[in-house]
């Protein structure tokens, strides 16, 4: 790319993925999995760049997202818990919480499938949310043993041991069998963050 051109693009980013010098849209995967998720975003979330819930919007067919609200329930979100053909489940770590892969198992004893809600903001916004959501209560809490180290470093005071929400929703994957489509997602995070972090600096990678 020329300077020309790399000085015109600066100056229209794509709408999609927000990147002025090199879209990532087109290496957004498509995965196989009928996983239902559901990103329960906090609001501030919506207005970040490094937001990664926005991409398995795309990528995970089952994928929806409600926003969060201090004051009432996301209606949507308690339909979706209603379902019948569903056993939900918060990933929030807790005394309470159970490991991911026992709740894969009771769904699957239920002849249901599983349906994991993910807290998508800081670690901070995550705890408020959870502990200010009365309509959650009821919701059993599972937690994760991550397989690897979180390789997600475009925020600051990200603490040890916190995944953002697209590596969350890739150990969902792979404990439940869905290895390939883990993988997908993981190749995908290291590529846009890479183009992320050259287009913040001006230039392609």
């Amino acid at each position: 790319m020329s300077l020309d051109s790399v000085s015109q693009a600066s100056n229209c980013a794509c709408p999609k993925c927000g990147l002025r010098l090199q879209c990532v849209c087109q290496n957004i995967p498509t995965l196989d999995s009928d996983m239902p998720l559901s990103l329960l975003m906090h609001e501030n979330e919506y207005l970040r760049e490094t937001n990664t819930g926005k991409w398995l919007l795309e990528a995970l067919p089952l994928c929806q997202e409600f926003k969060w609200s201090r004051v009432e329930e996301n209606r949507s979100l308690v339909a979706r818990i209603s379902n019948s053909e569903y056993l939900s489940f918060l990933v929030y770590p807790c005394e309470e919480s159970i490991p991911l892969y026992v709740a894969l198992e009771t769904a699957k004893q239920h002849g249901k499938n599983a349906h994991f809600i993910v807290l998508d903001g800081t670690w901070q916004e995550a705890k408020k949310m959870e502990r200010k959501s009365p309509w959650l209560d009821d919701v059993p809490r599972v937690h994760l043993t991550p397989s690897q180290v979180s390789n997600y470093q475009l925020r600051r005071n990200q603490s040890d041991g916190h995944l953002c929400t697209l590596e969350v929703a890739s150990e969902i994957l792979a404990i439940n069998g869905n290895l390939s489509d883990a993988e997908k997602l993981n190749h995908f995070l290291a590529h846009f963050s890479k183009v992320y972090q050259a287009d913040k600096s001006g230039h392609i990678y």
